[in-house]
């Protein structure tokens, strides 16, 4: 009965470092798109890829390449933690 609870205390453990590091690559993604499109946006002379695609889209892009990297990092930080126990 007590190794069923510690498997759900580490499977817990585990979901949480996921959806905490997928959490923090979205916001640190979606604020380094939206602010590279803003300081693109006040360039003097915006290249044409910045004048056609619009900051919103910029930022979903970038807020998807955060989640994919958060998730990477936490399974990778898993699964390092397993191979050393």
């Amino acid at each position: 009965m007590g190794r069923k609870n510690l498997a759900g205390k580490n499977n817990r453990a585990v979901l949480t470092l996921i959806v905490a590091c997928s959490t923090a690559g979205v916001i640190l993604g979606g604020t380094a798109s939206w602010a590279e499109s803003n300081s693109c946006l006040q360039e003097s002379a915006p290249s044409a890829q910045c004048l056609t695609k619009s900051p919103m889209t910029r930022t979903i892009e970038g807020m998807s390449v955060g989640l994919v990297a958060g998730l990477g990092a936490a399974l990778g930080a898993v699964w390092q933690a397993k191979q050393t126990t």
